[in-house]
């Protein structure tokens, strides 16, 4: 299939984007990488009336390493960050999960702030970033805000995103040279979407141990104190059952995906003790 007809523009800065986003009353959708957009507007599963190509930006190209944290603009590819054009604040972390979305050719093009505001709950760096804490900017008629990586997706393809708003990058913090992480996902084959994915990142440094569950029909599922579900601080004490009633608590009702949930958090804790 074809897409319908639609206007197309490629702004030079974030206020002209606005602009062209904000108030006309048409259907706008913003282009990054263009990695799910594109198959979207080929099966006419969206059909907007304006397309707003942000490439364009050179804002949002750039990445800022302060002494705290990394900011990465919404238009840095998974490749620029496996590759180590990124500066690497998160022990290998990023790195790493970029290394395995999809294939090559999709990590060419495709964006951090792209896959965040895309939402597809099966996505990887929902859950790498919720994991460390990170926050989104987000940029829109009443100036700029930032939100909680955990609170920017509201569901399955829905994000945080009032009329007019833009997202514009990732606040990424820096993990303390003690931290360790671990990420796990399960896939039926390299390069397809998660069945389920595990991250773990305990920051001493920043009183940090937070687990997230992710590839959930819905929104990942944040274990704020994830000391809770550690028995006594190693992966070989994992509470599983603990875990398994977190996951059913959030509305997983298939003991099957429950149990899938838990093994593979299980392992990215795993993970992280070998670190």
């Amino acid at each position: 299939m074809k897409p319908v007809a639609f206007d197309y523009a490629r702004p030079r800065d974030i206020a002209a984007a606005l602009r062209l986003i904000a108030g006309t009353g048409a259907a706008v959708k913003i282009m990054a990488g263009n990695q799910s957009l594109g198959p979207m507007l080929n099966l006419r599963l969206v059909q907007p009336d304006l397309v707003v190509d942000i490439t364009g930006i050179d804002e949002l190209c750039r990445v800022e390493a302060l002494a705290d944290e990394l900011v990465v603009g919404a238009c840095v590819t998974h490749a620029d960050i496996e590759d180590l054009r990124v500066p690497d604040v998160t022990g290998g972390a990023m790195a790493a999960v970029a290394r395995g979305i999809a294939y090559r050719a999709v990590r060419n093009r495709g964006t951090i702030g792209g896959s965040l505001s895309h939402a597809d709950p099966a996505a990887d760096w929902h859950a790498i970033l919720a994991a460390i804490g990170a926050r989104v900017m987000v940029a829109g008629p009443s100036g700029e805000r930032t939100v909680a990586v955990e609170d920017y997706m509201l569901g399955a393809l829905e994000v945080d995103l009032r009329d007019g708003e833009m997202l514009t990058g990732v606040k990424i913090p820096r993990l303390s040279h003690n931290a360790r992480w671990g990420y796990y996902k399960a896939c039926r084959k390299t390069g397809e979407f998660a069945h389920a994915i595990g991250a773990f990142v305990a920051d001493p440094g920043r009183g940090l141990c937070r687990a997230v569950i992710a590839a959930l029909p819905g929104r990942p599922i944040v274990i704020a104190d994830a000391a809770a579900i550690l028995g006594r601080g190693s992966a070989g004490a994992f509470d599983g059952a603990a875990t398994a009633r977190i996951i059913a608590s959030c509305g997983v009702a298939d003991p099957l995906a429950v149990h899938v949930h838990t093994v593979v958090l299980r392992r990215a804790i795993e993970r992280a003790g070998a670190a």
